[in-house]
């Protein structure tokens, strides 16, 4: 009798086993499965929420299906305590443990409001946005141009939301003085300035921060990311680059950049360059003589004067054969890319056609039309 019961009693335990492993199995299975959900919402996670009241949320909003079991993956993974704050992007279809994932890691907001300061050539901007959850796109909201006024309620109260998003982007052909100028600008930054970085070696990007960050500590990240840029692009360097270094490179790059605006003809312009150092021909480069005369601070407004052609810099490249003694502006990478490894052609002039990009030749001849044709389009302007 006591072996049977025995028996009996092993073969339910072993059958309850069996059940609660099919149990846990199933609730795993609903845990990393796909959700109902139809289209993506943005998650608020303020400071100091709790799992359960995001979970309760998150059930409302239908993007889990049992807050209870989105609490337990929690806790099983054991990260009930690692909540962080911030708005977070929850896609369509999401499953509980991709969510779970999302609001435990980083605490990078990825939707809600974003203030980006933004660092032009011309012009400092400050653009608010806000993200449309369901077509995963940003709506402009406010723009307020720093140049002119600095007072926006929408942009203030933006910063006073602790689930922004704050960036600092910074546009290619910046010189190093607008970024630091524009930087001390910007009161969500914090710390003074002390050494202004060489021209050319701030990559343009754009950069996350938090109000508090040190002004310093931004120009940094940007130092460190050209110096990534730089030491991946000279390894891709071809046998057509005329550059000998990395600084070369940097020089070079900064020209290209401030030639032209048009992605697709970098590489063309840079062989232009290309092709007239191999020739001993100067470069003749306006934006390198205009830097001379402003040295990054400003824009010149004008035309180039013929004694400002004549006159000798460092970087008067009508005067002087070779590159400039230094960059003019910060280069992205795409014209680091296109210094590195400019297009094969025999070209050694080009002009603007006009159109926004060149018209590129091999002869002073055919340069010489090409000129004639841009002075009758800047007549008609």
């Amino acid at each position: 009798m006591g072996r049977h019961f025995a028996s009996n009693s092993l073969t339910l335990f072993v059958v309850v086993l069996f059940l609660l492993g099919a149990l846990i199995k199933t609730l795993q299975v609903k845990y990393t499965s796909p959700s109902l959900l139809q289209e993506a919402i943005c998650l608020e996670v303020a400071s100091g929420s709790s799992i359960s009241g995001i979970a309760e949320k998150l059930q409302i909003q239908g993007a889990v299906s049992s807050k209870t079991l989105f609490q337990l993956g929690i806790d099983y993974s054991g990260r009930r305590s690692e909540l962080k704050a911030g708005s977070y992007l929850v896609p369509a279809g999401s499953s509980m443990s991709q969510i779970a994932d999302q609001i435990t890691t980083s605490g990078r907001n990825t939707c809600g409001t974003e203030v980006i300061f933004r660092v032009g050539v011309t012009r400092n901007t400050v653009l608010v946005r806000e993200l449309d959850p369901t077509t995963n796109r940003y709506v402009e909201v406010s723009r307020v141009d720093l140049n002119e006024d600095f007072a926006s309620d929408f942009y203030l109260s933006a910063l006073k939301d602790d689930d922004s998003r704050i960036r600092v982007a910074v546009s290619e052909g910046t010189t190093s003085w607008s970024i630091v100028n524009a930087l001390k600008g910007f009161n969500v930054l914090a710390g003074p300035i002390i050494d202004m970085p060489q021209e050319g070696t701030l990559a343009p990007d754009s950069y996350e921060i938090r109000i508090g960050d040190l002004r310093a500590d931004v120009l940094t990240r940007m130092a460190m990311a050209q110096a990534r840029r730089l030491k991946e692009v000279w390894g891709m360097r071809s046998d057509k680059t005329p550059v000998d270094d990395m600084q070369d490179l940097l020089v070079l790059a900064s020209i290209i950049e401030k030639e032209t605006a048009v992605a697709s003809e970098r590489s063309q312009v840079a062989s232009v360059f290309a092709n007239r150092l191999k020739l001993g021909m100067p470069l003749q480069t306006d934006p390198s003589v205009i830097y001379g005369i402003t040295l990054g601070k400003s824009l010149l407004g004008r035309g180039l004067r013929k004694s400002e052609l004549r006159k000798d810099t460092p970087w008067n490249t009508y005067v002087n054969r070779g590159l400039p003694q230094s960059a003019i502006a910060n280069p992205g990478l795409a014209s680091l890319k296109a210094a590195i490894n400019p297009a094969n052609t025999n070209y050694i002039f080009f002009v603007a056609d006009g159109t926004g990009g060149h018209a590129f030749s091999t002869t002073l001849k055919e340069h010489n039309r090409n000129v004639a044709a841009w002075r009758k389009i800047e007549k008609t302007k």
